[in-house]
């Protein structure tokens, strides 16, 4: 037997608990990500509402935090985590770090998906009356959906790969175990295993989201 009973439950526990950091993180990170995208379109110098002043300090704010690596701000951010969820250890405190490292990320992906939207739908929008309000809701992210789509695929993605560094500061899931199991008591069939569930997991999301986005671009067709 390659790994024991009880080793096999802690990879099932991991496995719950990487799913767990994904998605709730991916999810909160999105309900920031998606308007901070949003405003650093429109306040673009091409941009519906432009305000110059507003999407310099955004842009640069966004710029800083994405040039931190994902553990550097894991452990800076520590004060922050345990001020907020009273401790700095287990899988519910991975997920502030996680929405602060991934809302920048989420936002220039938002960003890049509306600038694909094709000008002349807004500016037809814009000759009908249209508030920016109205753009947005109706025609920005409608037309820019399955675009949209396909980031939050790479997002997940991306955000299961930061919980998995997670798992080197008592972070839990898939990473923990690999880290605590294989890594430390150097048992290469441990973490051969973790690597092959997280290949697993990352291979069924995009999957999932790529269907999702495809079935969302046949609609808008």
């Amino acid at each position: 037997m390659l790994v024991s009973a009880a080793l096999w439950g802690a990879i099932g526990k991991g496995i719950l608990e990487t799913l767990y950091m994904t998605l709730v993180g991916t999810l909160i990170s999105y309900v920031f990500g998606v308007p901070l995208g949003v405003i650093l379109y429109v306040t673009d110098k091409k941009g519906i509402l432009p305000c110059k002043w507003l999407h310099d300090v955004l842009g640069f704010i966004v710029n800083i935090i994405r040039s931190v690596p994902f553990l550097l701000l894991l452990v800076y951010v520590m004060p922050f985590t345990r001020a907020l969820v009273g401790t700095t250890i287990g899988t519910t405190a991975v997920i502030p770090p996680l929405v602060i490292a991934s809302t920048p990320f989420i936002a220039r992906m938002v960003e890049s998906s509306l600038k694909e939207v094709n000008p002349g739908v807004i500016e037809a929008a814009e000759s009908m009356g249209s508030t920016p309000w109205q753009i947005i809701t109706k025609v920005l992210l409608p037309e820019a959906l399955p675009s949209l789509l396909v980031g939050a695929a790479i997002a997940v993605t991306t955000i299961l790969g930061y919980t998995a560094m997670a798992g080197f500061v008592g972070g839990g899931g898939l990473g923990g175990i690999a880290t605590n199991y294989g890594y430390y008591k150097f048992n290469f069939r441990v973490m051969t295993i973790t690597i092959l569930f997280l290949i697993v997991i990352v291979q069924i999301l995009q999957e999932i989201g790529n269907r999702i986005a495809g079935r969302s671009n046949k609609r808008n067709k």
